[in-house]
């Protein structure tokens, strides 16, 4: 199935049913009264978030949702029946926007989360609600609301713990090939990734995370050049970017020091944020080196792209704070266990201090008569 993370629809809520004008006519019964009833709720509109739809594919084709209207109101007292709501089936991660307001209307974290796009209009009242010891025969009657109407985007963001960043033909489909059961297309020759994959990376039964691969990034990616601007925003989500870099590149002219400086340029340039979350960099294709070029090559690398970092120290528990280098070979799984056992654990040293965060926190105190007094002027 094609890779669709955006898509524009309408949706629209049904309106709501007519109250009735209606006596009671029976037989023995003079000046029976009124007995109208009220419409019915016109139907509404929900998104709900299903982890078992993956892509956007369906809202390309059919842009148009509209809920049926409620039925009106009968005689006798019978209230109209109010009409079905629609359920649209989205990705987990699946963010909505208002198109006329740009305002978010839901952002879908989690599976079976259910959030109301347009609400259906309410029925009208029937007469029975306007009598009184005035009015003992009402002729009045309210009509149905109208259902709301929004256009809306919709844009995807793939939910990982742990994302992959390079250029085209770095490894990174090798790589979460090499630790995962995803299967992305991999060759002998040059070519790019054209949509995202995701990977789940299962260490043992109770240990396991999801890595995110994005197609390839180029220089000027951030103004829209090559295919990689397009799911930059799939990172967004990540807690952890890994920077795949090809050490043996094909072209023997190519820069390895100078494409990975772009790299982080550019992700910088499209979102501060993005470029603020931790990154570790993984120099690939390490069994493509001589041995006994291997450690300059790595040096002049590091050096060459001002890493200056310190190696961590995990003596005294894991250090999450220090950026980590590996070197691995994707194709023959060279370090790439290390490689996966480290993010896990930094994955769960990352889950612990934040569940130490949140018990620190303070509940929040309740209003009192000193936080909502108002200072008189004198």
């Amino acid at each position: 199935m094609k890779f669709i993370d955006e898509a524009k629809i309408e949706v629209v809520a049904g309106r709501g049913g007519n109250g009735a004008v209606s006596f009671r006519r029976e037989k023995f019964v003079p000046r029976g009264g009124p007995d109208g009833g009220d419409g019915g709720r016109g139907g509404s509109v929900f998104a709900v978030a299903d982890e078992n739809v993956n892509t956007l594919v369906e809202y390309r084709f059919v842009k148009r949702y509209q809920a049926k209207n409620g039925e009106k109101g009968h005689g006798s007292d019978r209230y109209g029946a109010g009409a079905d709501d629609i359920e649209l089936k989205m990705p987990v991660g699946t963010v909505i926007r208002d198109t006329d307001t740009d305002e978010i209307v839901a952002d879908l974290t989690h599976h079976g989360q259910r959030v109301c796009l347009a609400r259906g209009g309410k029925g009208g009242l029937g007469n029975i609600h306007f009598k009184s010891s005035v009015n003992r025969a009402p002729k009045q009657s309210t009509p149905g609301e109208e259902g709301e109407a929004r256009s809306l985007q919709l844009e995807l963001k793939v939910l990982a713990d742990v994302g992959l960043l390079g250029m085209p033909n770095a490894g990174k489909s090798t790589l979460i090939r090499a630790v995962s059961a995803a299967r992305p297309k991999v060759a002998d020759y040059p070519f790019t990734t054209l949509h995202p994959n995701l990977g789940v990376v299962r260490l043992d039964e109770n240990h396991s995370f999801v890595m995110a691969d994005i197609p390839g990034l180029i220089e000027g990616a951030a103004e829209g050049a090559g295919l990689g601007h397009r799911f930059l925003k799939h990172l967004a989500r990540t807690g952890l970017l890994l920077h795949v870099v090809d050490l043996a590149p094909f072209d023997e002219a190519a820069n390895p020091a100078a494409e990975a400086l772009a790299i982080v340029d550019e992700l910088r340039r499209y979102d501060e944020a993005l470029y603020q979350k931790p990154r570790w960099l993984v120099l690939n294709k390490f069994d493509m080196l001589p041995e006994d070029e291997q450690a300059s090559r790595v040096a002049e690398f590091l050096s060459a792209i001002g890493w200056d970092y310190p190696e961590p120290d995990d003596r005294f528990g894991f250090d999450r704070d220090t950026p980590r280098v590996f070197r691995i070979s994707a194709l023959t799984h060279q370090g790439t266990q290390e490689l996966v056992q480290t993010i896990q654990r930094y994955l769960e040293a990352e889950k612990a201090r934040l569940a130490e965060e949140a018990a620190a926190e303070p509940p929040a105190a309740s209003a009192s008569a000193t936080d909502t007094d108002v200072l008189k002027p004198e």
